[in-house]
């Protein structure tokens, strides 16, 4: 190699090492990103049926607060569990505060979940529980505007009418306007909900 090219290969080596260090001094940090990304929106319209087959639309709430929860009427556990805490929740609650409120079952298996036996279903939970549920592409509709995640898993006996469905598990609060106000997690205790359910109502 010849004496100019070896100069001219140290130089370029030299310039990449002072650039490197430049970036990685402390204090400096990397060239911010040029994109932003809003925060998801929970809630939006929806089209379901209730147990009567009327159709049901989040304009028929409008004006009063929604406890959203979507299951499944075959759920071993978890299902029961979360809508025994909200009954448990708005039963420690006055009556001027949950009549501002209706709870809303929203069923993720409208292949199993009739009409009828979604609404003998949230009357076992609470009277003035809402049961809905429809078509699979407006129940699939419902779950997106809400942020939810569900899939059937199929039963290890082979039994196609024996699955479950994996499904997220937290209840939302929704204004009176349909605007997202807060949400619950599974683990929230009765109390936990009614009292913070006291404070915004």
């Amino acid at each position: 190699m010849s004496p100019l090219k070896t100069i001219i290969m140290v130089l370029a080596v030299a310039l990449v090492a002072v650039g490197a260090r430049f970036w990685l001094l402390p204090g400096q940090d990397a060239p911010a990103a040029t994109t932003t990304s809003a925060p998801a929106v929970i809630g939006g319209p929806f089209t379901l049926q209730d147990s009567s087959g009327k159709t049901v639309t989040q304009a028929d709430f409008a004006g009063k607060y929604m406890l959203v929860y979507f299951g499944y009427t075959y759920c071993p556990d978890v299902c029961p569990t979360s809508l025994q805490t909200m009954t448990a929740a708005l039963q420690q609650l006055p009556a001027e505060k949950t009549a501002k409120l209706t709870p809303i079952f929203i069923s993720v298996d409208p292949e199993r979940d009739s009409l009828a036996l979604i609404g003998q279903y949230v009357q076992h939970f609470y009277p003035g529980m809402v049961g809905l549920t429809g078509t699979p592409e407006q129940v699939a509709a419902a779950a997106k505007a809400y942020r939810v995640y569900f899939a059937k898993v199929a039963d290890k006996t082979g039994d196609p009418t024996a699955y479950l469905m994996d499904h997220s598990a937290i209840t939302y609060l929704m204004g009176p306007d349909g605007a997202f106000i807060t949400h619950f997690p599974h683990d929230t205790t009765p109390a936990q909900m009614a009292a913070k359910l006291a404070g915004i109502l």
